[in-house]
């Protein structure tokens, strides 16, 4: 299996906090040295383990902001 590699650039804000201390974050990464794109996925307290979580571009982060700010 391939090796993952990334860089957080900038944590955005966490979303919430487990009573494990596993945090949910929104960040932006540089995964494998590409551009960096915005993520939200579960993290480790040391960042070193991760859950599942899903990429977005910058379009797709204002679009995002739309739909929720349309929310009732």
């Amino acid at each position: 299996m391939k090796e993952l590699k990334y860089e957080i650039i900038k944590t955005v804000g966490v979303l919430s906090e487990s009573p494990k201390g596993w945090t949910k974050e929104l960040n932006l990464i540089s995964w494998n040295g590409r551009d960096p794109k915005y993520d939200i996925r579960d993290w480790a307290p040391d960042h070193e383990k991760m859950g599942k979580g899903v990429t977005l571009t910058e379009e797709e982060v204002a679009n995002l902001k739309k739909v929720i700010e349309g929310m009732e």
